[in-house]
Formats: structure tokens, C-alpha cells, sequence
């Protein structure tokens, strides 16, 4: 009694832990076959030679065709190559069939349980993964291939018990991408994957994709392309037929779209910068030839050169492309800017030969026109509004100016399952030692070099267009030779943003000249006007009064800093030429004998409005000049190192300032 009571006091008290043991006896009595029991009995009447049947009940003999389901895992797009028109991809080729002869599912009972799946090893050769058929499936487009072999095979073969394999494979395929460029570097490509069965026809291998994610991307995939953006990835089908029967066919199709930022940065700015500093010669004096014609060759040659950088990139096809008409209108106009100074050299030459004789003639016949010099219309007709660029162009009597001012306004209109993994990181940084010798300090005495143009004399018109033209181009040089080193990348870089703004500053200072150049002129115009024609028409019944009382009430404006009193010595000359006036020599002589009279306008505006501005001491200096050509290089002489000294900081700020946070990390 005492041994059945503590019995049932044990089973009271641990009955549930005593059951769990029961149940695991029980279940540990059905075993599970081992992988390589079930690799054996299944590969052991095995012929791979010979398809599997298919599914189709319709078909008695063979079961129909083979059912393939295809999966593509996509893990890298690189090299883009336009010459030769492919592209390189590296994904996970995957397929899915079902072989009723390695069904393994019959080996299981009551007592012996079959794996969910077994794995059929390859060795480094690759030789056993022939001991199953499998589909001989090839890429039509292939142009290279190769399986990945490192640490071992990079090939998976998984059987399931109902018969169904799972085949995956990693390869690296360079493949054909047929280009057109009527856009280029405007253009969308279409790149293909074809995938067809070599020997078996539509009667023995069906292909279609997997019903849930046929192509699956690796995440950054549409980051990773340098020069172009994945926008989309499609599946299709491409069944062919041929002489040898019908081919199932599975179509890839990658939707790619060249990034702009590039091409923008490298061609289409330094390009319409150049044509833009070829119409400088428009404004250049007319007889600098030196260097009008050193600016209209130079940058011909420049662009010429840029021309053959960017078609040594491109394949040699029948068709125009968006750049070659870019680039051709390009060298048409700095083409016809050179030819333009060809044709003002020749009307300059035709103009002088004619002014020679025009002077012949007039001191040949100046007694009989002599009289007419005086005579003035009381009356002028007021042009039409259709008339007045003839009007404008008229002012110029050579013609060789005549071209330049045309030249200045035509020109610029007409412009499955889950994996374990490991990631190591590697962070590297750039030593910026070579960058600094090789690229930045060049680059900042280059932009210093190109405002030596400011200290020059501005008639020293050879050497400022020399020097400004010499550092453009030497400056677009060096950024060739560091993009060159570069992928065509869509984003914009550090150097891309360092090499732009000295650029940019370079050609500010040669457009400066150019403007300084044109103001030069124009003064110079005008003090030939006023020693020929100081007093005009308007201002001639104003002219001093001959009695000495007007003359003492004025003359207390004699010590101002304006002369409107300074007569012309032509005219009093032409007087005494004149005998039949001998009046008007005498008006003349008393007239000469007045002294000049000066009116202090610009003393009384200053007095009137005194400004911050004016009370600068610097800003005083400046406006003292009165030639604007001047004023121009003083202000530029200052704002230029200006604005590159903010650039400067705001760089070092920006990009210089986590490099050196991340030298003190390390």
C-alpha cells in the first residue's frame, strides 16, 4: 500500500513532465533519412541524358513540354561601354522545373521521415552538377561569360521531395545593347537580357517567369550606375523561329537614361563659353590684329579639340546626333567670328584707300564747295521706328565698324529566401596632398595670373587678350586632365565646383577687358570729337557776349572744372580761307581772344547730394576718374579678389572642414 501510494503521489505531482517524455519516445521512434541516404536511391537508376516528362496529361508519350519558371536577381549594372555598344552585369540566374524521377517524397512512412529539401554539392570542377538534366538554357545577346568560382562554385542545386529543383547559379555576362544616339547625351536606352533554350524547341521547354517578382534588384542597384539611371525594369517574351523548329524565349528589358549633370558640366559650358569669348573680337579695336586674331584661332583650335575628346567616346555611326549639331553650330560660330575679322580687315583696308582718295579730292575742289561748310538745317525729319538700327548703323561711316556693331547683335540671337551574411567595411580616405599641388595651388595662380590684365595699360590690347585667353584655355586644360581620370558620374563633385568657379572667374576678367576695351574706344571718340567740334550747334547763339560787362558777370565760373567754352580752331581757320568774309575772321579773332569760360556743374550736384557712398575716401578716389574704362579695372582690381576670397572660405567651410574632422578621428 505504501509503494502504490507514493506512485500516484509522484504521478500527482510531475504527471505532466512524465507525458512530455512519453510523447518524445514516441516521436523519437520515426527517423529521418539522411541527405546522402537520399541522394543515392534517387540518382541511382538516374539518366541525365534524358528530359523529365512534363505535366501536360494531354501528351501520353513525353507529358508535353518542360515547364521552366525563371527568377533573375540583379546585382550589378556597370561599364556602359557607348564604342562598343554592351554593357556588363553581374546577377543570380535562377530556374525552377520539376523531375518526377528525384521525387523522394515515396521514401517517407510511418516511421521514416524524408528532409524538406536536399542539396546536391558541386565540386570545384563543376563536373557533378551534370548529374541531373538540366535546361540548356544560353543568353542570345552574350557576348562574354563566366561563373564565379570563388571559394567554391557559386552554384546551388536544391531538390524538394515532390520532385521540383531549384537551379541557381551567379554569372557575370557582358551582353550586346544596340544603341541609338540621334539623342545623344539626350538619350534613353533600351539593354536587353535574352534568354532561349539552345537545342530543345517549344514541344520540349517552356519558359516563363515566376509568377511573384521575376527580377529582383539589389537594393542601390539604381545608385550604382555612374553615367546612367535605371528607371525601370520589364519582362517580356521573345519566342523566335528558325529553320531547326520554334525557341521559348524570355526577354529582360533595362530602361536606362543618361544623366545630364554630366555633360552639362563638361561639354555644354566650356563650349558656350568659348563661343562667348570669340565674340569678344567684336568689341576689340578693329586694328588689333594680333589679337583678334590670336582669340578667333584659339578657341577655333579649342573646340576643335573639345570636339574630338567627345567623339573619341562614341562609335562611328551613319546618323547625326544631338551633339554633333551642338557642336557643329558651335564651330560655325566661332568660324564666322574669325571669318568676321577677316572681312572687317578687308573693308578696314578698302575704307582707308577710299578716305585717301575722298581727301585728294577735296583739297582738289575746296574752292568751289567752301561757301556750304556753314550751312545747317533748320528742320530734320524724324526717322521711322523701322529705320532706326539703319540709323544706328549709320553713325559708323567705315564699314569696317559697320560689321563689328552688326556682328555684336546677329551673332548672339542666332545661338526568396533569407541568408546568413557578413559585411566588412572598408572606409578610405583620399590623401589630398597630390590634389593640392596638382590641381588647387595651379588652379589659384591661375585665376591670381589672369587679374595681372587689371594692372595693364588698356591699349596694351595684344598681352591682356593673350594673357586672359592663355590662362582660359590652360584652366580648361587641367580640368580635362582630372575629369579624364573620372567616371562620368550624374552628380556634381567637390572639383567639379572648385574647377567651375575658377573658370568662371577667368573668364570674368576676360569679358572685363573686353568691356574696359569698348569704353576705351568710345572716350577716345569722344575727345577726337571734342578737339575737332568742342562747341555744337544748339550751343552757338550762346556763345560769350562780345561786351565787357557780360563778360565780368560770368567770369567768376572761369575757375570751375568744366569747360563749355572752348571753340573750334577748324572753323576759325576755315575763316581765313574765306576772303569774302572778312567780317566773320574779325567775330572770329575776338571770339578766340575771350578767355574759357568753366561752369562747376558736377560741385554743385555734390554739394547738393552728399551720400555715405561719396563721403568714402576710396569711393571719392574712384569717381575722381572720369574715364569709365578706368573705373572699370579699379573696381575690378578690388571685387575680383573679393568674391575669390569668399569663394575660398566658403569651400574650405564646406568640403575641407569634415576631411579634417575625420584625419583628427582616425
Amino acid at each position: 500500500m505504501k509503494f502504490h501510494h507514493c506512485i500516484f503521489n509522484l504521478s500527482k505531482k510531475y504527471g505532466f513532465l512524465i507525458l512530455f517524455i512519453l510523447i518524445l519516445e514516441v516521436h523519437s521512434a520515426v527517423k529521418r533519412m539522411k541527405e546522402q541516404t537520399v541522394i543515392q536511391r534517387i540518382l541511382q537508376d538516374y539518366d541525365w541524358r534524358v528530359r523529365p516528362r512534363g505535366n501536360n496529361e494531354s501528351w501520353p508519350d513525353t507529358g508535353g513540354p518542360v515547364e521552366v519558371k525563371v527568377n533573375i536577381y540583379l546585382r550589378s549594372i556597370s561599364k556602359i561601354d557607348d564604342v562598343n555598344m554592351e554593357y556588363s552585369a553581374q546577377f543570380t540566374f535562377r530556374e525552377t522545373w520539376t523531375d518526377p524521377r528525384l521525387a523522394y517524397q515515396k521514401f517517407a512512412d510511418e516511421n521514416t521521415d524524408v528532409p524538406p529539401f536536399v542539396v546536391l554539392a558541386t565540386s570545384e570542377n563543376g563536373d557533378q552538377s551534370q548529374q541531373i538534366w538540366k535546361p540548356d538554357s544560353f543568353f542570345q545577346n552574350e557576348k562574354e561569360a563566366r561563373r564565379h568560382m570563388i571559394d567554391k562554385p557559386n552554384v546551388l542545386i536544391r531538390i524538394h521531395p515532390d520532385g521540383s529543383i531549384l537551379y541557381s547559379v551567379r554569372l557575370s555576362l557582358v551582353l550586346s545593347c544596340p544603341m541609338s544616339l540621334e539623342y545623344y547625351p539626350l538619350d534613353r536606352q533600351t539593354c536587353l537580357i535574352d534568354l532561349a533554350s539552345y537545342a530543345y524547341t517549344t514541344d520540349d521547354i517552356k519558359y516563363d517567369w515566376k509568377e511573384v517578382d521575376p527580377i529582383q534588384q539589389k537594393a542601390g542597384l539604381k545608385q550604382s550606375l555612374p553615367s546612367f539611371e535605371l528607371q525601370d525594369v520589364r519582362t517580356g517574351y521573345c519566342t523566335s523561329k528558325t529553320n531547326t523548329g520554334e525557341y521559348s524565349c524570355l526577354q529582360t528589358q533595362l530602361l536606362l537614361r543618361r544623366e545630364f549633370s554630366y555633360y552639362l558640366l563638361q561639354l555644354y559650358i566650356p563650349s558656350f563659353m568659348l563661343v562667348i569669348v570669340s565674340w569678344v573680337s567684336f568689341w576689340l579695336d578693329k586694328d588689333s590684329i594680333p589679337a583678334r586674331i590670336t582669340l578667333g584661332v584659339t578657341t577655333l583650335l579649342t573646340m576643335t579639340t573639345q570636339s574630338s575628346g567627345i567623339n573619341a567616346k562614341l562609335p562611328p555611326v551613319s546618323y547625326t546626333k544631338a551633339i554633333d549639331v551642338w557642336i557643329g553650330v558651335c564651330l560655325a560660330f566661332i568660324f564666322g567670328a574669325l571669318l568676321e575679322f577677316a572681312l572687317v580687315n578687308y573693308a578696314a583696308r578698302r575704307d582707308m584707300s577710299l578716305y585717301r582718295r575722298m581727301i585728294t579730292a577735296k583739297q582738289s575742289s575746296a574752292h568751289h564747295i567752301e561757301h556750304y561748310r556753314g550751312y545747317q538745317p533748320l528742320t530734320t525729319v524724324q526717322p521711322r521706328s523701322s529705320c532706326c538700327f539703319k540709323l544706328f548703323v549709320s553713325r559708323y561711316k567705315e564699314r569696317s565698324k559697320r560689321i563689328d556693331v552688326v556682328s555684336r547683335v546677329v551673332f548672339p540671337i542666332g545661338y526568396a529566401w533569407e541568408y546568413s551574411c557578413l559585411r566588412t567595411e572598408l572606409k578610405l580616405r583620399r590623401e589630398y596632398s597630390y590634389y593640392l599641388i596638382q590641381l588647387y595651388i595651379p588652379c589659384v595662380m591661375l585665376v591670381v595670373v589672369s587679374w595681372v590684365s587689371f594692372w595693364l595699360d588698356k591699349g596694351a590690347i595684344p598681352a591682356r587678350t593673350s594673357l586672359g585667353v592663355t590662362t582660359l584655355l590652360t584652366m580648361t586644360t587641367q580640368a580635362s586632365g582630372i575629369n579624364s581620370k573620372l567616371p562620368p558620374v550624374s552628380y556634381i563633385k567637390a572639383v567639379d565646383i572648385w574647377i567651375g568657379v575658377c573658370l568662371g572667374f577667368i573668364f570674368g576678367a576676360l569679358l572685363e577687358y573686353a568691356l574696359v576695351n569698348y569704353h576705351g574706344r568710345q572716350e577716345a571718340i569722344r575727345k577726337e570729337k571734342a578737339k575737332k567740334n568742342p562747341i555744337s550747334l544748339n550751343d552757338q547763339n550762346c556763345i560769350c557776349p562780345q561786351k565787357s560787362k557780360q563778360q565780368s558777370s560770368i567770369l567768376p565760373f572761369a575757375n570751375a572744372g568744366i569747360d563749355i567754352m572752348n571753340f573750334n580752331n577748324r572753323n576759325i581757320l576755315d575763316t581765313y580761307k574765306n576772303p569774302n568774309n572778312e567780317n566773320i575772321r574779325q567775330e572770329a579773332i575776338e571770339r578766340k581772344r575771350l578767355p574759357s569760360l568753366r561752369l562747376d556743374l558736377a560741385g554743385i550736384s555734390r554739394k547738393r547730394n552728399k551720400t555715405i557712398l561719396h563721403k568714402l575716401k576710396m569711393t571719392k578716389w574712384i569717381f575722381t576718374k572720369t574715364e569709365v574704362s578706368k573705373r572699370i579695372d579699379l573696381v575690378s582690381r578690388a571685387t575680383f579678389p573679393f568674391f575669390y576670397i569668399c569663394f575660398l572660405v566658403f569651400y574650405y567651410l564646406t568640403y575641407f572642414t569634415d576631411y579634417m574632422e575625420s584625419k583628427k578621428r582616425e
